[in-house]
């Protein structure tokens, strides 16, 4: 009896895959980060319908710029990503890592 059950288990499980597999794929979402304290800058959002699929993603860079990704991709084309780099790179003058006196 329970070879019987695990076998009509599994013939359900295959069907339910099968019909997932074939179905319209859909969805959305963002997301965002803005934290002051540690300066960490970032959001993405992203966004499918059937086989193309387009979304944006942007952060904040460590030499003051901010990336701005945009892309794209079906099958097709692949992934076609174009990425800009906003604002002028500066780095704080100061005392270099390698003269920090490390403390352990």
């Amino acid at each position: 009896m329970f070879k019987v059950i695990a076998l009509v288990a599994c013939l359900v499980v295959a069907v339910l895959a099968y019909e997932d597999f074939h179905s319209h794929p859909s969805y959305k979402y963002e997301y965002g980060v803005k934290d002051s304290h540690t300066h960490d800058h970032k959001s993405q959002w992203e966004s499918r319908e059937g086989d193309h699929v387009k979304g944006q993603y942007t952060v904040d860079e460590a030499d003051g710029t901010h990336r701005v990704v945009d892309y794209s991709s079906d099958h097709k084309t692949g992934f076609q990503p174009h990425v800009q780099r906003v604002g002028h790179a500066h780095h704080p003058h100061g005392e270099s890592y390698s003269n920090i006196k490390q403390h352990y």
